[in-house]
Protein backbone atom coordinates (compact mmCIF):
# COMPACT_ATOMS: atom_id res chain seq x y z
CA UNK A 1 0.00 0.00 0.00
CA UNK A 2 2.80 2.42 0.88
CA UNK A 3 4.74 1.53 -2.28
CA UNK A 4 1.67 2.26 -4.44
CA UNK A 5 1.09 5.48 -2.56
CA UNK A 6 4.66 6.70 -3.16
CA UNK A 7 4.32 6.20 -6.92
CA UNK A 8 0.76 7.52 -7.23
CA UNK A 9 1.77 11.08 -8.11
CA UNK A 10 0.57 14.42 -6.73
CA UNK A 11 -2.52 16.39 -7.80
CA UNK A 12 -1.95 20.16 -7.84
CA UNK A 13 -4.73 22.43 -9.13
CA UNK A 14 -6.18 19.63 -11.24
CA UNK A 15 -2.85 18.62 -12.77
CA UNK A 16 -1.10 15.33 -12.08
CA UNK A 17 2.60 15.58 -11.25
CA UNK A 18 4.10 12.06 -11.45
CA UNK A 19 6.49 10.89 -8.75
CA UNK A 20 9.24 8.85 -10.34
CA UNK A 21 11.02 7.69 -7.21
CA UNK A 22 10.70 7.74 -3.45
CA UNK A 23 10.24 10.67 -1.12
CA UNK A 24 12.59 13.61 -0.50
CA UNK A 25 14.87 13.39 2.50
CA UNK A 26 13.34 15.39 5.31
CA UNK A 27 9.86 15.21 3.79
CA UNK A 28 6.80 14.91 6.02
CA UNK A 29 6.44 11.21 5.18
CA UNK A 30 10.08 10.33 5.89
CA UNK A 31 9.58 9.47 9.61
CA UNK A 32 6.75 7.04 8.75
CA UNK A 33 8.84 5.35 6.06
CA UNK A 34 11.77 5.09 8.46
CA UNK A 35 9.58 3.52 11.14
CA UNK A 36 8.28 0.99 8.60
CA UNK A 37 11.79 0.13 7.39
CA UNK A 38 13.23 -0.19 10.92
CA UNK A 39 10.30 -1.97 12.53
CA UNK A 40 11.50 -5.06 14.37
CA UNK A 41 14.90 -3.65 15.32
CA UNK A 42 14.35 -4.42 19.01
CA UNK A 43 13.78 -8.10 18.25
CA UNK A 44 16.94 -8.22 16.11
CA UNK A 45 18.99 -6.73 18.94
CA UNK A 46 17.65 -9.21 21.49
CA UNK A 47 15.48 -6.98 23.66
CA UNK A 48 13.22 -9.09 25.87
CA UNK A 49 10.35 -8.08 28.14
CA UNK A 50 8.63 -9.74 31.08
CA UNK A 51 5.45 -8.96 33.00
CA UNK A 52 5.81 -8.23 36.70
CA UNK A 53 3.57 -9.95 39.23
CA UNK A 54 2.01 -6.60 40.20
CA UNK A 55 1.45 -5.65 36.59
CA UNK A 56 3.55 -3.60 34.22
CA UNK A 57 6.12 -4.65 31.65
CA UNK A 58 9.90 -4.35 32.11
CA UNK A 59 13.02 -5.27 30.18
CA UNK A 60 14.60 -8.57 31.11
CA UNK A 61 17.54 -8.03 33.54
CA UNK A 62 20.34 -9.24 31.24
CA UNK A 63 18.86 -8.02 27.96
CA UNK A 64 19.98 -4.83 26.19
CA UNK A 65 17.68 -1.81 25.91
CA UNK A 66 17.15 -0.05 22.59
CA UNK A 67 15.89 3.52 22.22
CA UNK A 68 15.14 4.75 18.70
CA UNK A 69 13.84 8.03 17.29
CA UNK A 70 13.47 7.87 13.48
CA UNK A 71 16.99 6.87 12.33
CA UNK A 72 18.79 7.80 15.58
CA UNK A 73 19.27 4.99 18.05
CA UNK A 74 20.87 4.33 21.42
CA UNK A 75 21.57 0.81 22.74
CA UNK A 76 22.18 0.39 26.47
CA UNK A 77 24.19 -2.75 27.24
CA UNK A 78 25.64 -4.46 30.32
CA UNK A 79 29.18 -4.96 28.95
CA UNK A 80 31.40 -3.95 26.07
CA UNK A 81 31.18 -7.48 24.67
CA UNK A 82 27.40 -7.25 24.60
CA UNK A 83 27.60 -3.81 22.96
CA UNK A 84 29.85 -5.17 20.19
CA UNK A 85 27.45 -8.08 19.65
CA UNK A 86 24.51 -5.68 19.40
CA UNK A 87 26.34 -3.57 16.85
CA UNK A 88 27.23 -6.65 14.78
CA UNK A 89 23.61 -7.88 14.86
CA UNK A 90 22.30 -4.48 13.85
CA UNK A 91 24.82 -4.13 11.04
CA UNK A 92 23.67 -7.45 9.55
CA UNK A 93 19.99 -6.60 10.09
CA UNK A 94 20.43 -3.20 8.39
CA UNK A 95 22.46 -4.66 5.50
CA UNK A 96 19.50 -6.80 4.43
CA UNK A 97 17.45 -3.58 4.18
CA UNK A 98 20.10 -1.74 2.20
CA UNK A 99 21.22 0.41 5.14
CA UNK A 100 24.54 0.86 6.94
CA UNK A 101 25.78 2.58 10.09
CA UNK A 102 27.25 6.07 9.88
CA UNK A 103 30.59 5.08 11.41
CA UNK A 104 31.53 8.72 12.03
CA UNK A 105 28.58 9.04 14.42
CA UNK A 106 28.63 5.50 15.85
CA UNK A 107 30.64 4.82 18.99
CA UNK A 108 30.75 2.57 22.04
CA UNK A 109 31.27 4.45 25.30
CA UNK A 110 31.15 3.63 28.99
CA UNK A 111 28.24 5.00 31.01
CA UNK A 112 30.70 6.90 33.22
CA UNK A 113 31.85 8.78 30.11
CA UNK A 114 28.32 9.34 28.92
CA UNK A 115 26.89 10.24 25.53
CA UNK A 116 24.47 12.72 23.95
CA UNK A 117 21.14 11.68 22.45
CA UNK A 118 18.35 13.98 21.18
CA UNK A 119 19.71 16.96 23.09
CA UNK A 120 20.16 15.03 26.35
CA UNK A 121 23.29 13.70 28.03
CA UNK A 122 23.14 10.26 29.64
CA UNK A 123 25.93 9.73 32.16
CA UNK A 124 26.61 8.08 35.51
CA UNK A 125 28.08 10.33 38.20
CA UNK A 126 30.21 9.10 41.13
CA UNK A 127 29.30 5.46 40.56
CA UNK A 128 25.61 6.05 41.29
CA UNK A 129 22.55 5.78 39.06
CA UNK A 130 22.87 7.39 35.61
CA UNK A 131 21.35 10.84 35.24
CA UNK A 132 19.81 12.36 32.12
CA UNK A 133 20.47 16.09 31.76
CA UNK A 134 20.34 18.67 28.95
CA UNK A 135 23.52 18.27 26.91
CA UNK A 136 26.23 20.93 26.84
CA UNK A 137 25.59 21.55 23.15
CA UNK A 138 21.88 22.08 23.85
CA UNK A 139 22.64 24.57 26.62
CA UNK A 140 25.16 26.33 24.39
CA UNK A 141 22.57 26.62 21.61
CA UNK A 142 19.89 28.12 23.84
CA UNK A 143 22.36 30.62 25.32
CA UNK A 144 23.36 31.70 21.81
CA UNK A 145 19.69 31.95 20.83
CA UNK A 146 18.85 34.14 23.83
CA UNK A 147 21.89 36.34 23.23
CA UNK A 148 21.01 36.79 19.55
CA UNK A 149 17.39 37.64 20.32
CA UNK A 150 18.36 40.20 22.94
CA UNK A 151 20.72 41.92 20.52
CA UNK A 152 17.93 42.13 17.96
CA UNK A 153 15.62 43.61 20.62
CA UNK A 154 17.84 46.61 21.36
CA UNK A 155 15.67 49.68 20.92
CA UNK A 156 12.43 47.76 21.54
CA UNK A 157 10.20 48.13 24.58
CA UNK A 158 9.64 45.67 27.42
CA UNK A 159 6.48 44.28 25.83
CA UNK A 160 8.43 43.24 22.72
CA UNK A 161 11.05 41.55 24.87
CA UNK A 162 8.43 39.51 26.71
CA UNK A 163 6.50 38.69 23.54
CA UNK A 164 9.64 37.36 21.86
CA UNK A 165 11.30 35.53 24.74
CA UNK A 166 8.34 33.96 26.55
CA UNK A 167 7.71 31.15 23.99
CA UNK A 168 11.45 30.47 23.74
CA UNK A 169 11.88 30.12 27.50
CA UNK A 170 8.72 28.09 28.09
CA UNK A 171 9.26 25.94 25.00
CA UNK A 172 12.85 24.99 25.87
CA UNK A 173 11.95 24.31 29.50
CA UNK A 174 8.94 22.20 28.45
CA UNK A 175 11.13 19.91 26.35
CA UNK A 176 13.72 19.36 29.09
CA UNK A 177 11.35 19.32 32.10
CA UNK A 178 11.11 15.50 32.14
CA UNK A 179 14.72 14.97 33.23
CA UNK A 180 17.29 16.31 35.72
CA UNK A 181 17.20 19.94 34.60
CA UNK A 182 16.71 22.10 37.71
CA UNK A 183 20.38 23.08 37.96
CA UNK A 184 20.53 23.99 34.26
CA UNK A 185 17.28 25.99 34.54
CA UNK A 186 18.70 28.05 37.42
CA UNK A 187 21.93 28.71 35.51
CA UNK A 188 19.96 29.88 32.46
CA UNK A 189 17.87 32.21 34.65
CA UNK A 190 21.08 33.78 35.93
CA UNK A 191 22.32 34.22 32.36
CA UNK A 192 18.96 35.63 31.31
CA UNK A 193 19.08 38.21 34.12
CA UNK A 194 22.44 39.47 32.88
CA UNK A 195 21.13 39.80 29.32
CA UNK A 196 18.03 41.67 30.53
CA UNK A 197 20.02 44.09 32.64
CA UNK A 198 22.40 44.74 29.75
CA UNK A 199 19.34 45.45 27.57
CA UNK A 200 17.98 47.89 30.18
CA UNK A 201 21.38 49.60 30.41
CA UNK A 202 21.57 50.05 26.63
CA UNK A 203 17.95 51.24 26.54
CA UNK A 204 18.47 53.85 29.29
CA UNK A 205 22.18 54.76 29.25
CA UNK A 206 21.65 57.99 31.19
CA UNK A 207 19.74 56.42 34.08
CA UNK A 208 21.22 55.01 37.26
CA UNK A 209 21.52 51.34 38.03
CA UNK A 210 18.85 51.51 40.75
CA UNK A 211 16.44 53.34 38.44
CA UNK A 212 16.75 50.61 35.82
CA UNK A 213 16.23 47.81 38.33
CA UNK A 214 13.24 49.57 39.87
CA UNK A 215 11.76 50.21 36.42
CA UNK A 216 12.03 46.68 34.98
CA UNK A 217 12.42 44.28 37.93
CA UNK A 218 10.04 43.56 40.76
CA UNK A 219 7.60 41.07 42.30
CA UNK A 220 5.42 40.92 39.21
CA UNK A 221 4.52 37.27 39.81
CA UNK A 222 2.45 37.45 42.99
CA UNK A 223 2.56 33.70 43.49
CA UNK A 224 6.33 33.82 43.99
CA UNK A 225 8.44 35.77 46.44
CA UNK A 226 10.93 36.85 43.79
CA UNK A 227 12.11 40.45 43.58
CA UNK A 228 14.06 39.95 40.34
CA UNK A 229 11.32 39.25 37.82
CA UNK A 230 11.47 41.22 34.56
CA UNK A 231 8.18 42.90 33.72
CA UNK A 232 6.20 45.96 32.71
CA UNK A 233 4.72 48.06 35.51
CA UNK A 234 2.16 49.61 33.17
CA UNK A 235 0.52 46.30 32.22
CA UNK A 236 1.70 43.98 34.99
CA UNK A 237 2.97 41.47 32.41
CA UNK A 238 6.21 39.66 33.22
CA UNK A 239 8.77 37.32 31.70
CA UNK A 240 8.69 33.73 33.05
CA UNK A 241 11.80 32.00 34.31
CA UNK A 242 13.17 28.60 33.32
CA UNK A 243 13.15 27.42 36.94
CA UNK A 244 9.42 28.03 37.25
CA UNK A 245 8.79 25.02 35.01
CA UNK A 246 8.01 22.07 37.24
CA UNK A 247 9.98 18.89 36.65
CA UNK A 248 7.50 16.23 35.50
CA UNK A 249 8.95 12.74 35.04
CA UNK A 250 8.15 10.91 31.84
CA UNK A 251 5.89 7.89 32.36
CA UNK A 252 7.24 4.93 30.41
CA UNK A 253 4.98 3.36 27.79
CA UNK A 254 3.95 -0.20 28.63
CA UNK A 255 6.00 -2.59 26.48
CA UNK A 256 5.37 -2.23 22.75
CA UNK A 257 2.05 -0.37 23.13
CA UNK A 258 1.31 1.62 19.96
CA UNK A 259 -1.05 4.62 19.64
CA UNK A 260 -2.21 3.08 16.33
CA UNK A 261 -3.52 -0.08 18.03
CA UNK A 262 -7.36 0.20 18.24
CA UNK A 263 -7.38 -2.24 21.15
CA UNK A 264 -5.32 0.18 23.25
CA UNK A 265 -7.50 3.25 22.67
CA UNK A 266 -8.58 3.30 26.34
CA UNK A 267 -4.97 2.96 27.54
CA UNK A 268 -3.81 5.98 25.50
CA UNK A 269 -6.88 8.04 26.44
CA UNK A 270 -6.22 7.42 30.15
CA UNK A 271 -2.55 8.20 29.66
CA UNK A 272 -3.33 11.54 27.98
CA UNK A 273 -5.80 12.38 30.73
CA UNK A 274 -3.10 12.06 33.41
CA UNK A 275 -0.58 14.21 31.59
CA UNK A 276 0.35 17.74 32.55
CA UNK A 277 -1.33 20.34 30.34
CA UNK A 278 1.96 21.81 29.21
CA UNK A 279 3.73 25.12 29.86
CA UNK A 280 0.66 27.34 29.68
CA UNK A 281 0.11 30.42 31.80
CA UNK A 282 -1.54 30.14 35.20
CA UNK A 283 -4.57 32.07 33.89
CA UNK A 284 -5.17 29.66 31.02
CA UNK A 285 -4.68 26.59 33.20
CA UNK A 286 -7.15 27.94 35.79
CA UNK A 287 -9.78 28.64 33.14
CA UNK A 288 -9.22 25.25 31.51
CA UNK A 289 -9.80 23.58 34.87
CA UNK A 290 -12.92 25.65 35.54
CA UNK A 291 -14.36 24.62 32.15
CA UNK A 292 -13.22 21.00 32.57
CA UNK A 293 -11.05 21.57 29.50
CA UNK A 294 -14.01 21.84 27.12
CA UNK A 295 -15.30 24.51 24.76
CA UNK A 296 -18.72 25.76 26.00
CA UNK A 297 -19.98 26.14 22.41
CA UNK A 298 -19.17 22.75 20.89
CA UNK A 299 -18.51 20.71 24.04
CA UNK A 300 -15.28 19.17 22.74
CA UNK A 301 -11.83 19.39 24.32
CA UNK A 302 -10.00 22.70 23.92
CA UNK A 303 -6.57 21.14 24.17
CA UNK A 304 -6.13 17.67 22.77
CA UNK A 305 -2.99 16.12 21.34
CA UNK A 306 -2.07 12.58 20.33
CA UNK A 307 1.53 13.45 21.15
CA UNK A 308 3.53 16.24 22.70
CA UNK A 309 5.76 18.43 20.54
CA UNK A 310 9.00 16.56 19.95
CA UNK A 311 11.61 19.33 20.19
CA UNK A 312 12.17 22.73 21.84
CA UNK A 313 11.32 24.39 18.51
CA UNK A 314 8.00 22.53 18.24
CA UNK A 315 7.14 23.52 21.81
CA UNK A 316 7.99 27.13 20.95
CA UNK A 317 5.76 27.02 17.85
CA UNK A 318 2.96 25.41 19.87
CA UNK A 319 3.14 28.19 22.47
CA UNK A 320 3.33 30.94 19.87
CA UNK A 321 0.28 29.55 18.10
CA UNK A 322 -1.68 29.33 21.35
CA UNK A 323 -0.70 32.83 22.42
CA UNK A 324 -1.62 34.30 19.03
CA UNK A 325 -5.04 32.68 19.23
CA UNK A 326 -5.58 34.11 22.70
CA UNK A 327 -4.49 37.69 21.98
CA UNK A 328 -5.17 37.98 18.28
CA UNK A 329 -8.69 39.45 18.51
CA UNK A 330 -9.75 42.51 20.45
CA UNK A 331 -12.04 41.19 23.17
CA UNK A 332 -14.54 43.39 24.98
CA UNK A 333 -13.87 43.02 28.70
CA UNK A 334 -16.80 44.99 30.05
CA UNK A 335 -17.56 42.21 32.53
CA UNK A 336 -15.20 40.87 35.14
CA UNK A 337 -12.43 38.50 34.05
CA UNK A 338 -14.31 35.65 35.75
CA UNK A 339 -17.04 35.96 33.08
CA UNK A 340 -14.60 35.31 30.25
CA UNK A 341 -14.56 31.89 28.64
CA UNK A 342 -12.16 29.90 26.51
CA UNK A 343 -13.60 28.85 23.18
CA UNK A 344 -12.31 27.56 19.84
CA UNK A 345 -11.69 30.20 17.21
CA UNK A 346 -13.55 28.02 14.71
CA UNK A 347 -16.57 27.90 17.02
CA UNK A 348 -16.68 31.68 17.22
CA UNK A 349 -16.67 32.04 13.44
CA UNK A 350 -19.42 29.41 13.09
CA UNK A 351 -21.63 31.08 15.70
CA UNK A 352 -24.08 33.46 14.08
CA UNK A 353 -24.86 35.53 17.13
CA UNK A 354 -22.02 37.25 19.05
CA UNK A 355 -20.73 35.20 21.93
CA UNK A 356 -20.08 36.40 25.46
CA UNK A 357 -16.73 38.09 26.12
CA UNK A 358 -14.21 35.30 25.68
CA UNK A 359 -10.59 34.46 25.32
CA UNK A 360 -9.92 32.54 22.13
CA UNK A 361 -7.82 29.39 22.02
CA UNK A 362 -6.74 27.68 18.79
CA UNK A 363 -7.68 24.09 18.21
CA UNK A 364 -4.47 23.43 16.29
CA UNK A 365 -1.07 24.96 15.64
CA UNK A 366 1.62 24.71 12.93
CA UNK A 367 3.52 22.04 14.89
CA UNK A 368 0.60 19.66 15.28
CA UNK A 369 -2.73 19.31 17.08
CA UNK A 370 -3.07 21.46 20.17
Amino acid sequence: MVRAWLTAGVMDQGRLAPTQKGAPQGGVISPLLMNIALHGMETAVGVRYFTRSRGGIETAPEAPVLVRYADDLLALCHSREQAEQVKQRLAEWLRIRGLVFNEAKTQIVHVDQGCDFLGFNIRRYHGKLPLIKPSRDAVKRIRERLRTEMRALLGSNAASVMRTLTPIIRGWAAYYRSQVSSEVFSALDDYMWKLLYKWAKRTHPNKSRWWRMDRYFGRFNRSRNDRWVFGDKDTGAYLPKFAWTKIVRHAMVAGAASPDDPGLARYWADRRGKKHNGPLSVLLLAKLKAQRGRCPLCGTLLLHADRDPQSPLEWEQWLRGTRMAVSKLNIATGNSPDDQRLIHTACRTRTARPAAPALLLAASTPSGPA
